[in-house]
């Protein structure tokens, strides 16, 4: 292929690309408003049934946000991707609807924040951060699409309340090849995988 045939392709290539994403924009913005408003109403403990179709974020609109996983933490689907893909990706898939289910599970919780970036980044001001990813130091851009694309998948559902809580009710876990002091105050729900997870045993969050 000659010169002008390259400089053809790269062209084509490059209008092709912003054509997806100018496609990709309104799908984007509608699916973060209705992460925003799911958010929301499961901070306040509306309702613990599945949202309704006309609310809830279909597969395509998960994917739409973040598409190159590296936009800012500033919405409730793109924290609770990343936090699922940096705690738990290259694990089952189990393990990631439970990681999800523990941001699930402390939004608008006594103690808590209520929203989910809020949630991830809790502690972060005293270096004491909630989810470790958040304040190791390393850049927080996805590099593996496949295993973003299913924690994109796994947190439009958790969004939509489609998910079941294998955590039973979880608010922290550990990896259980770790033995934290702090796991001794709290009573362990479940064993999913690598992860073990706990709730208070008097019900109150810390």
């Amino acid at each position: 292929m000659g010169l002008k045939g390259l400089a053809g392709c790269l062209v084509f290539t490059l209008l092709a690309g912003a054509a997806w994403a100018t496609e990709q924009a309104p799908i984007e913005a509608k699916a973060e408003e209705k992460a925003q408003v799911l958010e929301e109403k499961a901070a306040d403990k509306v309702s613990s049934a599945p949202a309704p179709k006309s609310e809830a974020i279909t597969p395509t609109e998960a994917q739409a946000v973040d598409p190159a996983g590296a936009a800012p933490l500033d919405d409730p689907l793109t924290c609770l991707a990343r936090s699922i893909y940096w705690e738990a990706k290259g694990k089952d898939t189990p393990e990631m609807e439970a990681v999800a289910s523990v941001v699930m599970n402390r939004l608008g919780h006594d103690g808590f924040p209520d929203t989910v970036c809020a949630v991830v980044k809790q502690g972060s001001e005293s270096k004491s951060c909630q989810f470790s990813w958040w304040c190791d130091g390393k850049p927080d851009q996805v590099k593996e699409d496949a295993e973003y694309a299913l924690a994109k998948e796994i947190a439009g559902k958790a969004l939509n309340r489609q998910l079941k809580d294998r955590t039973h009710g979880a608010m922290y876990f550990h990896d259980r090849r770790v033995h934290p002091g702090w796991a001794n105050e709290y009573r362990r729900t479940a064993q999913i995988g690598k992860f073990q997870f706990y709730k208070p045993a008097g019900g109150d969050a810390r």
